[in-house]
């Protein structure tokens, strides 16, 4: 029987436990929140996709139909679709409500360890450890292509905001960025220090975050292709991550049980949540960032409020400039009763910053942003080349089909 219960919040300030449902028989794998907020979904290794509802008095739909662990779950943009994915080495497409129809993918010929909506609706992207990432059209339920330069299992595959990339993670320790059009490999960034089991696009598409087994969390320019912040946060294996909406701050779950909120303009790690009892497993943001989901190993999936202030979760006009800043370090914690938030060292003299300082730091910001707009010029030109180059080889090959042709008659 599934469960529910309200928790009162521990400080009105700080993220605040609201619920935690019970129902799954075995560690939940993934959490996804509808567009509208009044469905949460979970995947677990019981092969039980359930669909909670916001509302006490409404019931918690389980639908089954894999035959193994769901490993990914994700609503589609629209919130009238929710995909998984499954050890079962299929994808299955479902309708969240008590009929639970379903439509199933025979996607991989390994393990499918995640599934995701393109913005628009209309596409599918699936890891497995058949070591390929595929697209897949939605509503056709057609293949499309696969990506296959990966040389072990991929663990994780997500589509850019605007759909033009896919970047992947893999057990071979690198973290690849593909043109969606052209299917080609633009980048490779390398972790040696263990694989990456989870990354994601920043709102803006400027940024990846990668988390995994080294326990540190990374944010890369994807323009310059450089590493711009690195957070050791964790003292276990980092399991997911989920950008807040505005772009501002980035949220994780760890084997160390914790959940971390890190502040991404100011280098920071913002609060330490506790909550679950062993490993936590997934953890993602609502679509507006009001509130937050995760789950664990102990069975358990927990909806969160975040508490921010209305200002900070508005605060869309700085996407984009959030995580360009140096790499920050590891900061100190403070006990703040229910969770750990951090305090920011104040000037022992309790000056505030002279004007002159705040006018270098503006031309500083205007440089960063003259930078990132010279980049994206050359991304672009980049991604222009290899669309010439690939209708030159088209050219090139109708070309020698025609000389065949004429050769044979």
């Amino acid at each position: 029987m599934a469960t529910c219960r309200v928790m009162p919040a521990a400080c009105p300030e700080n993220p605040s436990l609201e619920r935690y449902f019970r129902g799954h028989k075995g560690a939940v794998t993934s959490v996804d929140f509808s567009p509208r907020k009044k469905q949460l979904a979970s995947g677990s290794v019981d092969s039980c996709l359930t669909i909670w509802n916001m509302k006490p008095q409404m019931r918690a739909y389980h639908l089954l139909g894999h035959e193994d662990a769901v490993t990914c779950v994700q609503f589609s943009p629209s919130g009238h679709l929710v995909a998984s994915a499954s050890s079962d080495k299929t994808v299955r497409l479902w309708t969240p409500n008590f009929k639970g129809r379903s439509t199933v993918f025979k996607a991989h010929t390994g393990p499918v360890r995640s599934v995701h909506f393109s913005s628009d609706g209309r596409y599918l992207v699936t890891a497995s450890n058949d070591k390929t990432v595929k697209v897949w059209v939605v509503h056709q339920q057609k293949f499309l292509f696969s990506l296959t330069q990966h040389t072990n299992w991929v663990r994780c595959a997500r589509f850019s905001p605007d759909g033009q990339l896919i970047v992947s993670s893999s057990d071979d320790k690198t973290v690849k960025l593909w043109d969606n059009t052209s299917q080609a490999p633009i980048h490779s960034f390398y972790e040696p220090d263990g694989y990456v089991s989870h990354v994601d696009f920043h709102p803006s598409g400027m940024c990846i975050a990668t988390a995994g087994t080294n326990k540190a969390v990374n944010v890369w320019d994807i323009r310059m292709n450089r590493l711009l912040q690195h957070y050791k946060v964790h003292t276990d294996e980092v399991n997911s991550l989920s950008f807040h909406p505005s772009g501002d701050y980035l949220i994780t779950a760890s084997n160390d049980s914790t959940l971390r909120i890190l502040d991404l303009l100011e280098g920071i790690l913002l609060y330490t949540l506790h909550g679950h009892q062993g490993p936590a497993t997934c953890v993602a943001f609502s679509r507006t960032g009001d509130f937050f989901a995760s789950g664990g190993s102990d069975k358990q999936v927990m909806w969160w409020k975040t508490n921010f202030d209305a200002d900070d979760v508005l605060k869309t006009q700085k996407i984009g400039t959030g995580v360009a800043r140096a790499c920050c370090t590891q900061q100190s914690e403070t006990d703040c009763g229910a969770c750990n938030k951090e305090t920011k060292p104040q000037d022992s003299s309790g000056s505030h910053e002279q004007p002159e300082n705040c006018l270098t730091n503006t031309l500083e910001l205007l440089q960063e942003q003259l930078l990132l707009l010279t980049q994206t010029v050359f991304f672009l030109e980049q991604r222009l080349t290899l669309v010439e180059d690939k209708l030159k080889e088209c050219l090139e090959n109708q070309q020698s089909r025609k000389i065949t042709q004429n050769k044979m008659s």
